[in-house]
């Protein structure tokens, strides 16, 4: 069957008009791929001859081969030597069909935390970002330029999934000498930021349905990886000492804590209760996830050592990242697998993972280990130090509501507590004023036992802007308390 011509081509030329601003090809095309669909080209009937099509609507024919080659690719038409015929399509049995309501996701991600969208430049107060203008950019730049430099297309290749050898061995050094950790190289796994390392953690050591106890209150990074693994979370609570396992909770698989600088209270883990810990997890088989996600920046005496170095053959899997240290958008964190695991975990981490940012972590490398990386977070330490002294000056004299702050001795935060404040309605409102702490609530997973408060981030906020920033959450607390917000 035949198109009859006329009704076609003004059907074609109405469209072609309506369609401006796409190229010829690309406004015929979909003209005819949109009367296939909606049923105005009846199956099996043959369209007008290229030749035709073209003097009709005054166009190459190149332009209308290349249409109907495209419609013929994706199966909108057959093509063979007697002309260009529309394929049967199947037709929905309801056209008006209502829109799709909004779709459940699994039962595993919605009990996941709330976690507001990051902003971009960070906003004042926003926990967890370094201070970026600070980086040394020309230096980085060099660095990698250097290597694109010298290994040029060797570097577009996936690369090995455990991450770049000259990384790997540079990391091993500097954890011996900074974190007392001694491990080799072949120990080391580059991953995309901290909480891929987690999430591998989850993959490589648990089963669905298990245990894993997190601190309470704790990071929601990790809460997020074990619900989204169909793990069990039981909250272990957190004191002046850190995580406290004297407590009748199910036997775990995996353990997650932040034993040099717990998040967000700020705590450190005890000597008594890291050997408890260890002892504890060695006797029922399950493995600690140790997060150090921000030991470097410690402002008084030594850096607490790692608990993955107090005892040979620990349990641990230990985690760091450079997105504190460095800036968060570089996306490289590593773990540390204890030797037992090493061998075994090579398939799992080949079908995993695929070795990537190659360039990056090379200069990473030579970052490193030309003592850049050294000098660049003793010049930090000095800083933060500075700010977070001065932060402290502004709660004292500017935050008249009762409160007390906690995370006081390293770091890029600290925590306010506030009793009897909405400061999940808070921070909303502080959003609005371009401020961005966290609500310390959030990091509970029992709500309803949760402390109030705010996890203020001074790492890439000016100490010029705190008493500005803390005069207007307190008006906003204020506000909350009258009810008038």
């Amino acid at each position: 069957m035949n198109i009859p011509d006329d009704p076609f081509f003004a059907m074609l030329m109405r469209s072609l008009q309506a369609r401006a601003g796409e190229t010829l090809q690309r406004r015929l095309y979909s003209t005819l791929r949109e009367a296939i669909m909606q049923g105005q080209l009846q199956a099996q009937s043959w369209l007008p001859g290229s030749r035709v099509m073209a003097q009709r609507l005054s166009i190459s024919r190149n332009t209308v081969n290349a249409a109907l080659e495209q419609l013929a690719m994706e199966g909108y038409l057959h093509r063979d030597r007697r002309g260009s015929r529309v394929t049967a399509l199947p037709q929905p049995q309801n056209r008006d069909c209502p829109a799709f309501s909004a779709a459940a996701l699994s039962s595993r991600l919605q009990s996941l935390p709330p976690v507001l969208p990051r902003d971009t430049p960070p906003l004042l107060f926003a926990p967890g970002t370094p201070a970026l203008n600070y980086f040394p950019l020309p230096l980085w730049r060099r660095l990698l330029d250097g290597v694109l430099r010298e290994e040029g297309s060797r570097l577009l290749g996936y690369g090995d999934s455990a991450g770049e050898w000259p990384l790997r061995v540079a990391i091993a050094r500097h954890l011996a000498l900074s974190r007392g950790i001694d491990c080799d190289a072949r120990q080391i796994v580059i991953t995309e930021g901290a909480l891929e390392g987690v999430n591998l953690c989850t993959q490589l050591l648990s089963e669905p349905g298990q245990t894993a106890w997190v601190e309470e209150p704790g990071y929601f990074g990790a809460r997020s990886a074990f619900s989204a693994a169909g793990l069990r979370l039981e909250g272990v609570p957190v004191d002046e000492e850190g995580m406290n396992i004297d407590c009748d909770l199910a036997t775990p698989t995996l353990i997650f804590t932040s034993p040099s600088h717990q998040y967000p209270t700020g705590s450190v883990l005890s000597a008594s209760r890291r050997l408890a810990l260890l002892a504890f997890a060695r006797q029922q088989g399950a493995w600690i996830v140790e997060d150090d996600y921000d030991s470097e920046f410690r402002f008084s005496g030594e850096p607490i050592p790692a608990m993955r170095g107090m005892v040979s053959n620990a349990p641990v899997v230990y985690l760091g990242t450079f997105s504190k240290t460095l800036f968060p958008s570089l996306r490289i964190g590593f773990m540390v697998l204890p030797s037992a695991l090493v061998e075994s975990a090579q398939p799992a981490i080949r079908a995993l993972l695929r070795g990537g940012h190659r360039a990056e972590q090379r200069a990473l490398a030579r970052f490193i280990e030309e003592g850049h990386y050294a000098r660049h977070l003793a010049s930090m330490r000095r800083l933060y130090r500075k700010r977070q002294s001065q932060l402290h000056e502004a709660l004292a004299q500017e935050l008249t509501v009762a409160h007390s702050v906690m995370a006081g001795e390293g770091g890029l935060h600290l925590t306010v507590a506030i009793n009897g404040v909405d400061d999940v309605a808070l921070v909303r409102l502080a959003h609005a004023h371009q401020i961005a702490p966290s609500a310390l609530s959030s990091f509970y997973l029992n709500r309803q036992h949760a402390r109030t408060g705010l996890v203020l981030g001074y790492g890439n906020t000016s100490a010029s802007q705190f008493a500005t920033a803390i005069r207007t959450l307190q008006r906003l607390i204020e506000q909350l308390q009258n009810g008038s917000g």
